[in-house]
């Protein structure tokens, strides 16, 4: 019985231990990432990094809000596309669809999930592309290449659809059956039941996967880089080029770092990076409790 006890504190203890070395890898990271970033800091306003849209390092002229509003609008424009048609999918496939059809989406959704972004980027420079500026730029523009918001947004919601699809039929799995039947019972329809019990039951859950998909996005390198443009400028429509914060580092990062406050400005631009998903994250987190409550 000693034996066993000991055993159960060891595993307490060591679970606690990898929890705390959890918590400091990330403070250590933001540490870490501040202490790189504070060259440009120290020289240039932060104020004046954020809303200034100059990029120009040779000149000593950063502005990073090109590659912010850049990696909203790609973000913004994912989550508006993925999560309707994430959602509806999840419903169909947890309320409406046969058991043999399940059987082979949820491979399906494996393998996608799994592919890497280099495949979807190659995907998308092939066809999402071509079809914006020859099929869908034309109805609004003169001119548009096809390297825009719009291709970097519908790759990406591509993408994160497996995932919040995943994540959603799980939740609705998880919701106790005697809900539906004591909705059902009461004389409602199957669409009643899911409006007003599965989906306000599932509202918690469905939150953390919907910031879940953010992360996923905001992050997303290799696809994004080849799809976007970059081009550091302001969008000012979905047929605009963008240029992310995570095309900017991964274009640049080791090769112009001659130039003074380059590495600095670059590593300011994962900061900066680091701290929106941080912030997302502990703003997900506020919703969940006062939704809980």
């Amino acid at each position: 019985m000693d034996y066993r006890i000991a055993k159960d504190k060891i595993a307490g203890q060591v679970m606690f231990l990898l929890t705390i070395a959890s918590i400091f890898l990330v403070i250590i990271m933001a540490v870490g990432l501040f202490i790189k970033s504070e060259p440009i800091l120290s020289q240039y306003n932060l104020w004046e990094l954020l809303t200034e849209s100059n990029w120009r390092p040779m000149e000593g002229k950063f502005g990073f809000l090109p590659f912010l509003a850049g990696t909203f609008w790609c973000t913004a424009l994912a989550i508006l596309i993925a999560l309707p048609i994430s959602l509806l999918m999840a419903i169909y496939l947890t309320e409406y669809a046969h058991r043999s059809i399940r059987k082979y989406v949820y491979p399906l959704l494996d393998i996608l999930a799994g592919l890497p972004s280099v495949i979807y980027g190659v995907w998308g420079s092939l066809l999402i592309v071509p079809w914006v500026s020859k099929h869908v730029a034309p109805l609004f523009v003169e001119f548009s290449s096809g390297y825009t918001v719009l291709a970097g947004g519908i790759v990406l919601s591509v993408m994160i659809i497996p995932l919040l699809v995943s994540l959603f039929m799980e939740i609705f799995d998880n919701i106790s059956t005697d809900l539906r039947e004591a909705s059902l019972s009461l004389g409602a329809t199957q669409w009643q039941t899911i409006k007003h019990v599965v989906l306000r039951k599932a509202r918690p859950g469905m939150i953390a996967a919907i910031v879940l998909a953010l992360s996923r996005t905001l992050g997303e390198t290799i696809a994004v880089l080849m799809v976007c443009g970059n081009l550091a400028i302001v969008p000012g429509s979905v047929l605009d080029a963008c240029y992310p914060i995570p095309a900017l580092i991964a274009n640049n990062y080791g090769e112009m770092l001659s130039v003074p406050l380059y590495d600095s400005a670059l590593m300011f631009a994962a900061f900066l990076l680091f701290f929106v998903v941080v912030i997302l994250n502990l703003g997900s987190r506020i919703v969940l409790l006062k939704v809980k409550e």
